[in-house]
């Protein structure tokens, strides 16, 4: 696993390290608080109270502490400092999936629930839907996306999934459109059928996993890999307060070229 693996397939795990364990332990009762707050409720819980979203909802610094507790360390932060120096992170997105998930709530139309229950919401990261028409630009060039379990849950509670590899085919796809366009004005670019084809390759061509990691664990996907969040299975196992997972997207300045034609 490792780097290589993240070359290959476009994301990695990492095992049990006791430095991420001293993070989870510290975290968790916050993250917890924070997704019962009333407040945050109004403003993240979707799809009929089966999913709070909770972007950016964890007050923690670049280096991942938090009310004086430990600073996010371990075999991945090492690999990550190793590929794009000193941590700088974003606060990180606290995601609770609840039983249920993704109850139909109107939302959103039938047909992207559909997309939803079927294909987990498939999606790369940065390409945000804009306007009426849903049009995909390039808003959000994320470095990676560290995924940061904190509580214990079986396969069937909503688990990450991956497509296998595809951050090859979405790379070549998008250098198909962007090498011929100056970096400066690559946000300006609609992205929207160039995205949906390379996304339905990724189905054709690559094989979905499931991504699994227990508090103390972690996982590590390629910014350009397609991902999603699959449904809640019948034979789901998670605590009360739901598969909470903390993920970290962090964006640097200018990293557009870095973003697409990156070492790895």
């Amino acid at each position: 696993m490792g780097l290589e693996a993240l070359h290959q397939r476009g994301w990695t795990t990492f095992g049990q390290d006791v430095a991420i364990s001293d993070w989870v332990a510290h975290v968790q009762p916050i993250a917890a608080q924070i997704a019962s707050d009333p407040k945050h409720i109004t403003s993240w819980l979707r799809y009929g109270g089966t999913w709070f979203a909770g972007v950016n909802v964890l007050p923690n610094d670049p280096r991942g502490q938090l009310n004086g507790g430990p600073v996010l360390a371990g075999p991945a932060v090492e690999l990550l400092t190793s590929l794009h120096g000193p941590l700088a992170l974003d606060r990180a997105q606290i995601s609770v999936m609840y039983p249920g998930y993704p109850a139909y709530d109107g939302s959103e139309s039938e047909a992207a629930h559909r997309y939803r229950e079927l294909r987990c919401a498939a999606h790369v990261d940065g390409l945000l839907p804009d306007g009426p028409h849903r049009r995909r630009y390039i808003q959000e060039p994320h470095q990676f996306v560290l995924g940061v379990p904190l509580v214990k849950s079986s396969e069937q509670a909503s688990p990450m999934v991956v497509w296998d590899g595809s951050h090859h085919i979405i790379r070549a796809a998008f250098k198909s459109v962007l090498d011929t366009v100056p970096v400066q004005d690559w946000s300006e670019i609609d992205m929207t059928e160039v995205y949906h084809q390379a996304r339905k390759d990724c189905f054709e061509q690559c094989t979905r996993v499931t991504v699994l990691a227990a508090p103390g664990e972690c996982y590590l996907l390629h910014r350009l890999a397609l991902h999603g969040i699959a449904p809640w299975g019948n034979e789901a196992i998670a605590p009360k307060v739901g598969r909470m997972v903390a993920y970290f997207r962090p964006q640097k300045d200018n990293n557009l070229h870095e973003w697409l034609n990156g070492k790895y």
